[in-house]
């Protein structure tokens, strides 16, 4: 069984910077960026605050490192979807909805980089180009599947079911699991299906 000094001694063995940075994501996704200030991300990453500074220069510096920290566990999923679905991109278009079904049900906190784009609301924080910069990269690589598909119109199929992902992160947060973030799998086959995508009974 671990014991607290173990585990105190697994963290030591993380970078300070590297603790940091998944530190603060946590802690940002729990309580908010406004809500959670250094000198409790250092404590909990078992540092200080002189530590987090000399890795970043202000807390905005460290906001934007935690955002494309926490995008980086997307990558794994789009290296899944080829490497289980090889050389069959509506396969991958379908688990692609099966994987965002999984992370929404998962997930009791939503998008970390929505959640960042709306809590930051004034203009020309630096946070709004990483935002941006990052929820495009995903979009033009769902674009790029959805073309692979074959069908008409790759960008409004794109453009259809990340509207449902994002509507449906936003659904669960408001009204909880039971709304209509629920019917999220479902809404996605029915488009799917009107792009003329047919969707397996057993999928």
């Amino acid at each position: 069984m671990k014991t607290e000094k173990s585990d105190h001694a697994a963290e030591q063995k993380i970078a300070p910077r590297d603790r940091i940075v998944s530190t603060a994501c946590q802690l940002f996704r729990e309580h908010g960026i406004r809500g959670i200030g250094v000198d409790a991300i250092a404590e909990a990453a078992a540092t200080n605050k002189m530590t987090l500074y000399r890795h970043f220069g202000s807390k905005d510096d460290l906001v934007c490192e935690a955002l494309k920290h926490s995008s980086q566990a997307l990558e794994k999923v789009w290296e899944y979807l080829e490497t289980e679905n090889p050389g069959d991109p509506r396969a991958q278009l379908k688990a692609w909805v099966k994987a965002r079904a999984q992370c929404l049900s998962s997930e009791p906190y939503g998008c970390d980089l929505a959640n960042a784009a709306v809590e930051l609301k004034e203009q020309g924080h630096p946070a709004h180009a990483i935002i941006e910069t990052l929820k495009m990269e995903q979009h033009s690589r769902l674009v790029d599947l959805c073309r692979s598909t074959g069908v008409s119109d790759p960008e409004l199929l794109a453009d259809t079911l990340s509207m449902l992902l994002e509507g449906a992160r936003v659904s669960k947060l408001a009204v909880g699991k039971e709304g209509p973030s629920r019917r999220f799998t479902r809404a996605c086959e029915a488009a799917l299906v009107s792009f003329g995508l047919g969707v397996d009974a057993s999928s």
